[in-house]
Parts: structure tokens; sequence; C-alpha cells
């Protein structure tokens, strides 16, 4: 104890450390003091923003679920509610097949709801179409434990279903492998279906007509950019934040908890009432490795995927058309280097009206030799995409590659339980929680969700919750 206030110290000035030393304040106001220790000589993590062409472009994450709530909730809290946005367009599309196809209207997750819509789209070929109905005829699969995503709905529906409409949809968002990645983690609207209907197919078309239809977009943004939303949150936790400080131990006290932070030769000494680790999955198993064997071992057993985003500016006439979707998605059986593009000068329209700026990931699973390439390889990649796919004309205007090595955590078969195994081992421990993507999913605002549950079981720790 400093005083009278409590010191809390959280690792990890992503977004979840950030929110939680947020919530530390709102929970306790004066009667805590928060230190955050980032590594990194930023905070954000993988909300980061730079310019492109003289435009401030997201290089991480640039957009956040609309429909979920604590995304929005933290941005209005911390006075940006003015500069969300909506999309200008939420069509999207896959490339399949040799062409750039609309994503068939009815589908959850890729999971098709609307055979007439799905054979409309072209995504998959005639005889994977017939293949789709079979789900209806077929005994049921019922899944009593937790299976991978393309085991159930291949059985269901069949190989093309999964390579080419559930794989590029997945692939977007953890750059994983449908084959590995867990259903019941990853789609669980999917999954309470598995535990009880007998077709897939039915199911799904029920789930859409139950989905309300004024829901609005999907996504949101801010008009800065999600870059800005770090610094915002760090000002309003008023926080101590120190960069460039990385804690290489935790250890129990007595009293508390003792951080040893700096170089090996000059070690530094951080004491603190409690702790809450916000880092991803390998650092924050290193540091429970003393006090919370178990849980470490678990966190180091969680795969990250590595990724590049590759940014281009392009004069509007460089297209022979202007770009019909927000983006497509490409799936690995087509065998191109580039996963998905995002067209952002058309999804956010007011990032720029006389540039087609957009953002080509590359890597997935499986496909780390891709980024072994240099940057100028890797723009390479990225603007032949674009001449081949768009039949853009020229190079760009300027370009930025940005590289997100092990930035996003797979969330494989068994990922729940594993996480409830963290969990456990953690609970155990006072003073101690965790937070961040590498638990209840990689969204920002799953992730202040986190951080929201890791901030209230300190408090309470504490007993500091505010009445």
């Amino acid at each position: 104890m400093e005083g009278n206030r409590a010191h809390v110290v959280v690792v990890g000035a992503g977004i979840s450390g950030l929110a939680a030393a947020w919530y530390l304040r709102q929970g306790a106001r004066e009667r805590v003091k928060v230190t955050v220790l980032e590594g990194s000589p930023r905070i954000g993590g993988k909300l980061y923003a730079s310019e492109v062409a003289g435009v401030s472009v997201d290089a991480g994450a640039e957009a956040m679920l609309a429909r979920r709530p604590e995304g929005k909730e933290l941005a209005k809290a911390v006075g940006l509610g003015d500069d969300l946005v909506l999309p200008g367009t939420t069509r999207s599309a896959v490339y399949s097949r040799g062409a750039v196809r609309y994503l068939p209207k009815g589908q959850v997750m890729g999971v098709p709801a609307d055979l007439a819509e799905l054979a409309k789209s072209g995504i998959i070929s005639p005889g994977g179409l017939l293949r789709v109905p079979l789900d209806q005829v077929l005994p049921a699969t019922l899944v009593r434990t937790d299976v991978s995503v393309a085991a159930y709905i291949r059985a269901r529906m069949g190989a093309e279903v999964v390579d080419r409409l559930v794989e590029p949809l997945l692939g977007g968002v953890y750059a994983g492998r449908a084959d590995m990645l867990s259903l019941e983690a990853t789609m669980p609207r999917v999954a309470a279906i598995a535990r009880s209907e007998r077709s897939l197919l039915n199911a799904a078309r029920h789930l859409v007509e139950e989905t309300p239809k004024n829901q609005g977009p999907v996504f949101t943004t801010l008009r800065s950019g999600l870059g800005g939303l770090p610094e915002a949150v760090a000002k309003a936790s008023e926080a101590d934040i120190r960069t460039g400080v990385t804690a290489r131990e935790l250890h129990r006290t007595e009293t508390g908890w003792r951080l040893v932070t700096g170089p090996v030769p000059r070690p530094e000494v951080v004491e603190a009432d409690a702790v809450i680790l916000a880092t991803p999955g390998p650092a924050t198993s290193r540091l429970l490795k003393t006090e919370a064997p178990k849980a470490a071992d678990e966190l180091a057993r969680i795969q990250y995927a590595s990724m590049a985003v590759v940014t281009l500016a392009y004069p509007v006439d460089a297209f022979p058309e202007p770009p019909g979707t927000s983006g497509y998605l490409v799936p690995p059986v087509e065998g191109r280097p580039v996963k998905a593009v995002t067209f952002s000068s058309v999804k956010w329209p007011h990032l720029s009206k006389d540039l087609v700026i957009l953002r080509c990931s590359i890597g997935r699973v499986g496909e780390e030799h891709l980024l072994q390439r240099d940057d100028v390889e890797l723009v390479a990649l990225a603007t032949a995409e674009m001449a081949d796919v768009m039949g853009v004309r020229g190079l760009p205007i300027d370009s930025r590659v940005t590289r997100w090595g092990g930035g996003l955590p797979q969330y494989n078969v068994g990922h729940l339980d594993r996480v409830a195994r963290v969990r456990a081992a953690v609970a155990v421990q006072p003073g101690l929680a965790v937070c961040g993507a590498a638990y209840d999913g990689i969204g920002i605002p799953a992730c202040i969700a986190t951080a929201r549950t890791a901030a209230a079981r300190i408090l309470d720790h504490l007993s500091l919750r505010a009445e």
C-alpha cells in the first residue's frame, strides 16, 4: 500500500491492459494507484495508425464489432463517442474459382442457410452445391466434445463449403485453419446446433430468420482510426504508464507481488498489492511459471500466427472501375499469397475521396515462409494481386508494410477447456488476474470484456469496489 492507496500493476499496454487500468480507476477512484508496464516503445499493441500517402490509416485492427457493446461504450466513455463512424458499405466477397464473388445472403460464418443464394454466388462448384442438401438426409452428426470446425461442417455439407466459404472467413479473423480451430470457441452458435440438431442447413436457416433485421452494420471504427483509442483510454485512466519496461519475473510476497523488470545486469523491482497480466500467451506463461505453473503450461500451448499487412494507395483512375465491395477474402485452396483485401477507402469513405487506399493481409498458420520475404517483395506480392484480380494499372503512389509476428492466438480444439484451466490456476492466487486476446475472443470488444472482468476481480480482492 502507498499511503491509503493500493498499488496495482498492469503488465501490457495493449487495449486490454489499458482498459483494465481504466476500469480500475472507475471502480476505485482515488483509492488505487495504477502502474502500466509496457515492454515496447509505444502503447496500443495492435491498435496503431500511421500515414500512407498523407492519410492516417490503421496498421493493425481497423474495425470493431458494432453489435457488441464493450468497444463502443469504452470509446464513448473516454470522449470519442462523436468520432464513431459506420462503414460506407458492408458488402464483402470471396475470391473463388477465378473471380471475386459476393458472399451469399443468409449465411452464418460461411455456413449457408439459403441454397438459392449459395448457387447464385457461384463460390462453390455445381458438384459442391449438390452435396450441401445431403445434410438434410444424412444421419445426425451429434457433437459431444469439442471438434474442429472443418470436421463437423465437412461431415454435414461437404468439403467445398469448408474450403471456399468457412475457411476464408475464419482465416480472415484468426489467420488459422478450419481443420485445427475449435468449433466451440470460434463458432459457438454452430456448436450449439451440433449438440442437438440433425440438419445444419435447417438450423442455420433458423438462426438467420431469428436474427433481427434492423441490427445495423456489423462493424464500426473511429474517424481518426482505431489507433487513436489507446491514447484516449490511457489518458482517461490516469495511470502511470511506463514504456520500454519489460517485466521479466513475477513473485508472490507476504503482502502482495514483486515484479522484476529492466535488463538482467541491472534489475529493478516493482512492488504491488495486485497484478493484472494483459500480455500475449507466451509472455504471460513466462511470468506465471513460478507462481502458477499449471497456468503457464497451458498458456504455452496456445499457438500464435504471424501475418503482415501491406497498405497501398492508388489514384482512383488506376482501377478500371471502382471496387464494389468493402473487400474480399481468399481461401487457402486458391494458393494465393494474399489471404484478404480490404478496400479501406470504400469501407470507410471518410479516409479519402481522391485515392483508393487498401490493405492486403499476407500470412496464416503454415505460411510463415511468405513472411521471410523483405518489405519490397511483400509490396510486390500485394501489387501483383491487385493487377491480377482487380485489373489495377500502374504502381501505388505509396505503400506501408506492417508485420505482426506472433500476433494472433489460435483457438484450436480444446481452447475453452484450456482457458478454464488457466483461470482456475490463477484464481487461487490472491490479487492476480489475466486478460487479453488469448482467452475469450480476439476482437476489441472481447478483449475489453476480459479487462473489465480482471479489474473487477482485483477490486474485489482489495475491497476497493466503489459503492
